[in-house]
């Protein structure tokens, strides 16, 4: 399920690209509500959000000189649906591309720097409730459930003890 959602959220991405002729030498690398999405996380708005190579933001703010965003030192290009970053952060597409995953036409952002990107942005409450999405999200992906099976066990325990247990002596 998860991937034919990945797909239909990357064939809108690509429609969008197309209405509005764009093209990278590089390419971009989806952030985001779409970045979100893609993981399975929330749903995401209605706008686009891509990292690009300092190259293509020169080439996109020649282009379109009117339309052009700085967010505190953060240069990037609205374009219809599209807002197109030279860096978040002050960090740029070298930074937001390791271990990014490879969709053919676009990169989607790692889960461990979107992650990141929200942690940054904590301070607004629309991130703020992405970061408990994304520990949720987090716990329900990677947890071994065989450990947490266990742990429930002794949740009387816990709770008892603010959460140590010493030399095994359960009180549940």
């Amino acid at each position: 399920m998860k991937e034919v959602l990945g797909l239909e959220l990357l064939n809108r991405v690509q429609t969008e690209l197309n209405k509005e002729q764009l093209c990278f030498n590089s390419k971009p690398i989806l952030i985001g509500g779409m970045a979100m999405e893609y993981y399975g996380m929330r749903k995401s708005g209605a706008d686009i959000d891509f990292v690009i190579t300092d190259a293509d933001y020169q080439s996109l703010a020649h282009k379109y000189p009117d339309c052009l965003k700085d967010l505190w030192g953060d240069l990037g290009v609205v374009v219809g649906k599209f807002e197109i970053w030279r860096s978040i952060a002050l960090l740029d597409y070298d930074f937001y591309i390791k271990d990014a995953v490879d969709e053919g036409d676009v990169f989607v952002v790692s889960l461990d720097r979107l992650l990141f990107m929200r942690v940054i942005a904590m301070e607004v409450d629309k991130y703020m409730n992405d970061l408990t999405l994304m520990k949720e999200f987090y716990y329900e992906s990677f947890r071994n459930k065989k450990y947490l099976r266990e742990a429930e066990m002794h949740i009387p325990s816990y709770q008892k003890n603010n959460g140590a247990i010493w030399g095994g002596k359960y009180e549940d």
